[in-house]
């Protein structure tokens, strides 16, 4: 139990990974690096709002968690080191230090299949994440998604009444279900598979949270199928994490002048695979797996940011700042900064932590 104590102190370090811990690991053990005090956590590369954190609220932060799961025998915490962490989730840029999960945890290593789409589908659009999922599931997959309104939870539904297993990766703590409007769900999701979130129990859902919660969506699954995404979307997000963890990418298009499939038909021009049917999906695999090939056309290559990432990474500092202020300072849109942001923290230069983003210095 110390030892999981010393893994949730850790946790309570925003902008800590598990690949950041990997490194700090072969110089110095887990009990040590939390013992440490404020000034040597900064001289060994911690932000001083990092640093204080650990030193000062670690300890805290971890007796709510274990509170949290001492209260069911379905709840369960999840280490990097935890042969119940999913590899696939190891090899992306940023991994969770661990995961809180609810439901079955034993699923987690196993392969899974990735649903993604507006919050605002068609008649068609529902039907076709429904049947899509459930004869996922029937095939022998795992269907993992994000539990908002629209695309994901018709995907979760899909994959329950095709009688399989499906795995809902939150936005917030486990203590609350968001939207208020998918308890129900997520009771079902709890008995025929498991909700899974990076934040501690008692986080409150918020807004820079959701793009956030999508690297582990993706992360967590060997492609990503995208059904009805507008253009700047969240699903395109996905869709960018797919490419560059190298997974495949699979779009289902949709009426030329929907709204809701703007973004599925420019995913497709930049070389995502069009499916139609499930049947789609399984003979590209058994093809290009047959022929050792890879099905995924998007670049694969992080570019550098853009200029309007430089812009906004110049208005975030070492205190932690609103991600509306972010938005305020840089002449950008809400949606827009929290894209950006996540772009920005996958590739380690800002980190989320309580009331807002930090810059990320080098040791």
């Amino acid at each position: 139990m110390d030892d999981l104590r010393n893994w949730l102190a850790l946790a309570s370090v925003h902008g800590l990974d598990g690949l950041k811990f990997q490194r700090l690991s072969e110089h110095i053990s887990l009990a040590e690096l939390v013992s440490l005090p404020v000034s040597t956590l900064r001289n060994i590369g911690f932000t001083p709002r990092q640093a204080e954190l650990l030193a000062l609220h670690g300890s805290k932060r971890a007796d709510l968690a274990l509170q949290w799961l001492a209260q069911s025998a379905d709840h369960h915490i999840v280490t990097f080191h935890d042969p119940r962490y999913p590899p696939l989730l190891k090899q992306t840029k940023q991994p969770p230090l661990l995961l809180f999960v609810k439901g079955q945890a034993e699923l987690l290593p196993r392969q899974q299949l990735a649903m993604v789409g507006t919050r605002q589908p068609t008649p068609t659009g529902r039907k076709v994440a429904q049947n899509f999922a459930a004869e996922l599931v029937q095939q022998g997959y795992m269907v993992t998604s994000g539990m908002a309104r629209g695309i994901d939870s018709e995907s979760h539904k899909g994959a329950l009444q095709g009688g399989g297993f499906t795995i809902a990766v939150l936005g917030h703590g486990l203590q609350q279900i968001y939207p208020a409007s998918n308890r129900a769900l997520a009771e079902q999701i709890c008995a025929s598979g498991a909700l899974v979130s990076e934040f501690f129990p008692d986080i409150q859902p918020r807004a820079e949270f959701f793009p956030q919660r999508n690297r582990i969506v993706v992360g967590l699954s060997s492609a990503t199928i995208v059904v009805e995404a507008a253009l700047k979307s969240g699903s395109l997000i996905s869709a960018n994490l797919a490419a560059e963890y190298n997974r495949d990418l699979f779009v289902v298009p949709g009426p030329i002048y929907s709204r809701q499939s703007a973004g599925c038909h420019w995913l497709i021009q930049q070389g995502a695979k069009l499916v139609t049917c499930v049947a789609d999906i399984l003979e590209e695999w058994q093809f290009f797996a047959q022929n050792g090939l890879s099905t995924l056309a998007l670049d694969e290559k992080k570019s550098a940011p853009d200029l309007s990432a430089q812009q906004l990474l110049a208005n975030v500092g070492d205190d932690a700042t609103a991600i509306d202020l972010i938005a305020e300072r840089s002449n950008m849109s809400v949606t827009d900064v929290s894209i950006t942001l996540l772009q920005l923290e996958i590739a380690g230069e800002v980190a989320a932590v309580p009331g807002g983003y930090i810059r990320v210095r080098s040791a």
